[in-house]
């Protein structure tokens, strides 16, 4: 199996550390600091425009790591989600590759799914009785 490319890496490593309280915490002080800084500084245009840059560019680049990492994760539970149904007995090849039909394909099998979900509940068995798996 192939290494991920740098940038995978480097992008799964950003985003599972943004994620963390102490980095939020970390933004949190930064923020504190610069407005504690503000009466210092006349809360100057300067002073105003450094919060400014540094949010903007932080923004403009985790939109990037995020997309990456996203776009990774949807890609591989959409693969384990196509194995699942390719190996069900029962499942609806169709829907293997959903993610690629039309907006109205993808509307009709929502209102059919949406329909056997009202059918399968008006079916439910009460919680205290053993459940068994219900043949279509």
């Amino acid at each position: 199996m192939a290494q991920p490319s740098w940038f995978n890496r480097f992008a799964s490593q950003v985003s599972r550390q943004a994620g963390k309280p102490a980095v939020f915490g970390a933004a949190c002080l930064l923020v504190i600091v610069w407005a504690a800084m503000g009466p210092s500084a006349g809360f100057s245009e300067t002073w105003q425009l450094i919060i400014n840059t540094g949010t903007t560019i932080i923004t403009f680049l985790m939109v990037f790591i995020i997309q990456n990492t996203q776009t990774r994760d949807t890609a591989a539970l959409q693969i384990k989600l196509d194995e699942l149904i390719r190996t069900t007995a029962d499942a609806n090849n169709a829907l293997l590759n959903l993610e690629e039909m039309s907006e109205q394909d993808i509307e009709r099998y929502h209102r059919l799914y949406g329909k056997l979900a009202k059918a399968a509940a008006a079916k439910e068995v009460p919680m205290s009785e053993p459940r068994r798996a219900a043949k279509p």
